[in-house]
């Protein structure tokens, strides 16, 4: 497939986008990358995931596919050629996406939240702070057993919870910086300090992780706009 063939509409913030650019550094893919604002939407955008509207979408000529974990799974499945991102053992691949659910579905919205709150909101914060502790204990649990002594999730090479969960690596850095405490901890998570490192110098990663004081400024003018939204959504009533 031709690069002009191949479009992926992201956003340079966005975790999400992260992944499939992983995916398909990781098989050699050529792509060009068109960068969604989202203040306002594009009309591609609305138009190509007109369903949830959100990035990342996978533009295929006329044919878009949505949803990052999905587009992953896609790559795997159409470049059929090594590295594979998904195990080839079936016990493997479901808990593989088991714990790719259970980054979006914990970790995800308690990021959000820590995000929305004020800066100097510790109570409000609190909750959600203490949900993220627990998904990284969790993540140092399923690494020291899923991993074997290797040094990626996936093993010897980027995997599917590995793409889930490096693509926030930055945000986590975010979280850490805003409200002076470690998320991840050389004591009590040594497994995944070690394999961040490894993950990040990877070649189809290095590069790409955005830099924390950027995504910083980058939320605080996504909080300016959903207060906005808020303030004239309440308004109407």
């Amino acid at each position: 497939m031709a690069k002009n063939d191949l479009k992926l509409l992201g956003g340079w913030f966005s975790p999400f986008a992260l992944r499939v650019r992983i995916a398909l550094n990781l098989k050699g893919v050529e792509y060009e990358v068109i960068e969604e604002t989202l203040n306002p939407k594009s009309d591609l955008l609305l138009k190509s995931n007109p369903v949830h509207k959100k990035i990342p979408v996978l533009l295929l000529a006329d044919k878009a596919i949505c949803e990052s974990a999905i587009i992953v799974e896609y790559i795997d499945e159409v470049w059929t050629n090594a590295p594979f991102i998904l195990p080839q053992n079936a016990y493997d691949r479901a808990n593989a996406r088991f714990w790719v659910a259970y980054i979006d579905e914990k970790w995800v919205p308690a990021l959000k939240s820590i995000l929305r709150a004020e800066d100097d909101d510790d109570e409000a914060k609190k909750p959600h702070i203490e949900v993220a502790e627990e998904v990284f204990e969790r993540m140092e649990e399923a690494f020291n057993k899923g991993s074997e002594g290797k040094a990626l999730f996936g093993g010897d090479t980027i995997g599917f919870v590995d793409i889930g969960l490096g693509s926030f690596l930055s945000w986590i850095r975010v979280v850490e910086k805003i409200n002076g405490r470690k998320l991840l901890d050389e004591t009590k998570h040594p497994g995944l300090i070690q394999w961040a490192q490894t993950f990040s110098a990877h070649p189809a990663v290095n590069g790409l992780l955005p830099e924390p004081d950027k995504l910083i400024e980058i939320s605080k003018a996504f909080k300016q706009n959903l207060m906005a939204a808020a303030a004239a959504a309440a308004a109407t009533k």
